[in-house]
């Protein structure tokens, strides 16, 4: 089902409406859709390099929105469902504890997620079920996906088709690395 999603979402971006698709795409990514917006980006860049940075917008813009309404989710779902049945379980303690601790590194929750390919919608979900700081996680995820998606795009129109595969298959590892380096240093930094 997953492989017939993902043929389907890259066949949008040859679709006349294909900004638009990218769109709802990348808006839905973030709260609930299990495809990436880079599928498209990318045949769409290579398509119409001189669109590279606009293409990178139209997906920055709906996901940072797509954001916002994972994050209602997360509040809203959470309060009205979530939190009786832990409370009649005897955790509603523990919940206190992981939504601080959480909320406590949530830039760099929401930053490593905007970046790497882990899954952004569990932690826009995650971001408003702890009640993070919106104003934090909103200007989080539009560093994050700024990042992730404006160096694909400059990739792109800078180098083309031959780049294609290093971002398909390897520029994941390269962000998730990183950011693995950038927290080693920080951690480096504090606790050395």
């Amino acid at each position: 089902m997953i492989q017939r999603l993902y043929d389907w979402v890259l066949s949008l971006a040859n679709h006349p409406n294909a900004l638009w698709a990218l769109a709802v795409v990348a808006f839905l990514e973030s709260s609930i859709f299990p495809i990436p917006p880079d599928i498209m980006m990318i045949p769409m860049i290579l398509a119409r390099p001189n669109r590279a940075f606009l293409i990178a917008g139209v997906a920055l813009a709906a996901s940072v929105l797509g954001g916002l309404l994972g994050y209602a989710i997360g509040a809203l779902a959470f309060d009205t469902i979530g939190a009786p049945i832990l409370a009649a379980l005897g955790k509603a303690d523990a919940m206190a504890e992981f939504s601080t601790r959480f909320n406590g590194m949530g830039f760099w929750a929401v930053m490593v997620a905007g970046i790497t390919p882990f899954p952004f919608k569990v932690i826009t979900i995650m971001s408003g079920w702890t009640g993070m700081p919106l104003m934090t996680f909103f200007v989080t995820s539009i560093i994050a996906r700024a990042l992730r998606f404006f160096i694909v795009a400059a990739l792109l129109w800078k180098f083309g088709a031959p780049i294609r595969d290093f971002i398909e298959r390897r520029l994941p590892l390269v962000f998730t690395l990183c950011v693995i380096l950038l927290l080693g240093g920080f951690f480096a930094v504090r606790y050395l």
